[in-house]
């Protein structure tokens, strides 16, 4: 009864921004719903976060009751205080999965953009020649999130790497001192839809994982230290508690 009450509350949103061709989270068996929310930035409410697998490729997507991805933050000129906006895909995978030190934190797949720097030295986004400009574009990581109360009471951030140490990182790893990595997987936007396709190494792996979905704001510590990118503010969270209630089948 949930799922059909859910839907007859938000479809009438999602099909206002655009809603198309039933490919959309909202429209798929089994998303994490949430009902629409007037007093957020429609850009970052969640209506839906779904997430499925076709052997080893996972399609996570998000749809949000305004036009996702139309939102970036402004520039404040400097990597120290610099501003992120994301949204992120939560899971129940190790992050060794993904090539991180594993049993180290929550692994989360995440969209961001941020004008201030360039994480993803491998890849040139804008095709202008300049691999190290891009950062205002929306682009995806892995990031290892762990409770970090030097963040604030209850916070998150991504997890930091202690001088010295020599944890597992991704093959794609920026070489930031966090645990992130720059895969280059480009999200795609469709109206109220944000798409991230991704491959596994072990399909097996992946079955029955958990998710959730989440709209978010970071900053990077004033000092440029430790801990170096904290969560500040969660625009919206797909179950409402980050159970991770969603599966990939």
């Amino acid at each position: 009864m949930l799922r059909p009450l859910l839907l007859s509350v938000v479809l009438p949103f999602v099909a206002g921004a655009g809603l198309a061709g039933g490919t959309h989270a909202v429209e798929q068996e089994g998303a994490v719903l949430s009902a629409a929310d007037a007093s957020r930035v429609a850009a970052f409410d969640i209506l839906a976060a779904h997430a499925h697998r076709e052997g080893r490729l996972v399609t996570f997507h998000m749809t949000t009751n305004g036009t996702a991805g139309a939102e970036r933050p402004e520039p404040v000129g400097a990597l120290g205080g610099a501003p992120v906006l994301s949204y992120v895909w939560p899971t129940s995978l190790d992050p060794a999965t993904v090539g991180f030190e594993g049993g180290t934190g929550i692994l989360a797949l995440a969209a961001t953009s941020h004008p201030d720097f360039d994480d993803t030295p491998l890849f040139d986004e804008d095709g202008d020649g300049d691999p190290a400009n891009d950062g205002t574009l929306w682009h995806s990581h892995w990031v290892v999130l762990t409770p970090t109360e030097a963040c604030g009471a209850g916070a998150l951030g991504v997890r930091d790497i202690p001088e010295g140490a020599t944890p597992a990182m991704p093959l794609t790893w920026p070489g930031l001192p966090i645990y992130i990595d720059s895969p280059g997987y480009t999200p795609r936007f469709d109206g109220p839809e944000i798409t991230l396709t991704v491959p596994f190494a072990d399909a097996d792996a992946v079955a029955g994982a958990a998710y959730d979905g989440v709209t978010a704001a970071l900053r990077v510590n004033a000092n440029i230290h430790a801990p170096l990118l904290c969560v500040t503010d969660v625009f919206d969270i797909a179950s409402g508690d980050l159970s991770l209630p969603g599966r990939i089948e």
